[in-house]
């Protein structure tokens, strides 16, 4: 029976998907609503507005976010807009709920809201990719696979040690992110435009109302200084990120262009050619490092649209440059996590790669200083010359005979007698012990790859407790916002 092969675009319809699952529940009304709870909640506390007023304004702003929750309502996120819905549903008095705030503050809270938001999105959205590489180096600890320097086949590792590698970096790139989400998770409410105001607000309960761990202290800082390093931080660091994936997909790829590669990828990751029938293209690996690509460009460009502006101005105010960097990133990592999930690893060809060249003769320098004393730049200068008699011979390094072994080290020492048996020399050349042999801390020997390994495993464990642990600071500071708002809102609906 025959079997028609179709051709699907994969990354577009990837991309499709995580772009709808990516759609924002909660908009800019949402967010100025939460605001505006948080405020008129404050204000009856500290009784800048009368708790029966207070009670009054709480009362519109339920019927406003009861009537913006119909399809087809506009929904802004502009005050003004807000606050004339909020006087037609309860009064001329309710403008009072504006008492020593400015469009400014509350522009910037809810900036803030959706920085923290997107951090917290994307760091939840890297953490497959991590699980990824650490579940694939489980199976691949005993896998010999060729390293390279300068694009140049340079010294034998496993396959585990250098997923590691990448998930070491990953775990950086997140331990970034939390470090920057207490500096972005600061309250400029109650800041007013930028001096504060003749009302003495109690910023401290408005930030812990809307879920922030502080305040920005200087007002003119909160609104008009502290705005731009926020989002610029967090572009920055995922730049950085960007980086880690384009230089795991650049190995992919270069790899991938062998006649045998020793990594494939699954066949619902590739497609064939539509005139060439024996190409399956990697189908993940350039929309990938596009993205990637369009997360580092996306970071350049929010520090460009901050960078020679002044204090006041609007330019590096509007997140949208910062936001859409996240929203890149989230679906670099979710296409990331996809193409490690995916790749199928050759070991027996990974370990004829290395075999076919001469990335082992570092350890025949060390096993003449190991077994002979042999200074360490005689050894070097050895093990060369077996590379270049090798390589004008065409022969592969266990190709070379003992003979040839003891005839280079004389003709390299002036006469001298090579100082240790050739089977020493052709132990030295086999990779598999090379890998199991290294001595030195987070080197590629089996236990310390397996040490490190547990270790990356239990970051990642913290790493999702972190985000937990955010996610559910969020969501107590939310319950408890409307909590005290339904309570100030019930004292109007009792008094009707």
């Amino acid at each position: 029976m025959r079997t028609t092969t179709v051709v699907r675009p994969l990354p577009l319809l990837f991309l499709a998907a995580a772009a709808a699952a990516e759609t924002p529940p909660r908009d800019a009304f949402w967010r100025l609503s939460q605001i505006n709870k948080a405020s008129i909640v404050m204000l009856a506390e500290t009784g800048l507005v009368p708790k029966p007023l207070a009670a009054q304004i709480a009362g519109g702003i339920r019927t406003v976010v009861a009537d913006e929750a119909r399809p087809g309502a506009k929904r802004s996120g502009d005050y003004l807009v807000f606050e004339a819905l909020l006087i037609k549903a309860s009064g001329p008095d309710s403008s009072r709920l504006h008492t020593g705030r400015s469009r400014q503050d509350i522009g910037s809270t809810s900036s803030r809201m959706q920085l923290r938001e997107a951090l917290l999105s994307t760091f939840e959205h890297s953490l497959e990719g991590r699980q990824k590489l650490l579940d694939l180096a489980a199976k691949h600890v005993d896998t010999v696979v060729p390293a390279y320097t300068h694009g140049l086949q340079a010294q034998p590792i496993s396959l585990a040690h250098y997923l590691i590698a990448f998930a070491s970096a990953f775990e950086r790139d997140n331990e970034r992110l939390s470090q920057a989400y207490p500096r972005i998770n600061q309250s400029p409410l109650g800041a007013a435009a930028l001096a504060t105001s003749g009302f003495p607000l109690d910023r401290k309960r408005l930030a812990a109302l809307l879920g922030f761990d502080g305040v920005v202290e200087n007002s003119l800082d909160a609104n008009q200084v502290s705005g731009m390093d926020a989002q610029t931080e967090l572009t920055t660091v995922l730049a950085i990120s960007a980086l880690h994936v384009g230089q795991f997909v650049q190995d992919i790829h270069i790899q991938y262009s062998d006649p045998v590669p020793w990594f494939t990828l699954v066949p619902s990751l590739t497609h064939p050619s539509s005139i060439m029938p024996q190409k399956r293209n990697p189908d993940l690996l350039e929309p990938l490092r596009i993205l990637a690509s369009g997360v580092v460009s996306g970071a350049q460009a929010s520090l460009l649209v901050a960078h020679n502006t002044s204090t006041g101005m609007n330019d590096p105010k509007n997140a949208s440059e910062s936001l859409e960097t996240a929203h890149r990133a989230r679906q670099m990592y979710d296409m990331y996590a996809a193409l490690v999930g995916g790749l199928v690893v050759n070991a027996p060809r990974a370990l004829a790669e290395v075999d076919a060249d001469y990335s082992t003769m570092t350890e025949v320098a060390d096993t003449l200083l190991r077994e002979a004393q042999v200074p360490f730049r005689i050894g070097h200068h050895y093990a060369s010359e077996i590379t270049t008699y090798g390589r004008e011979h065409g022969k592969k390094p266990k190709d070379l005979s003992d003979a040839e072994f003891e005839r280079i080290y004389e003709q390299a020492n002036g006469g001298q007698k090579l100082p240790v048996p050739a089977s020493s020399i052709r132990s030295a050349l086999n990779a598999p012990d090379v890998v199991r042999n290294r001595k030195g801390l987070g080197g590629t020997q089996p236990d310390e790859v397996r040490r490190m390994l547990e270790e990356r495993k239990a970051a990642l464990a913290a790493s999702r407790n972190w985000l937990d642990s955010r996610r559910s600071d969020l969501r107590q500071a939310e319950q408890g916002l409307e909590s005290a708002f339904r309570d100030l809102a019930g004292a109007a609906r009792a008094g009707e």
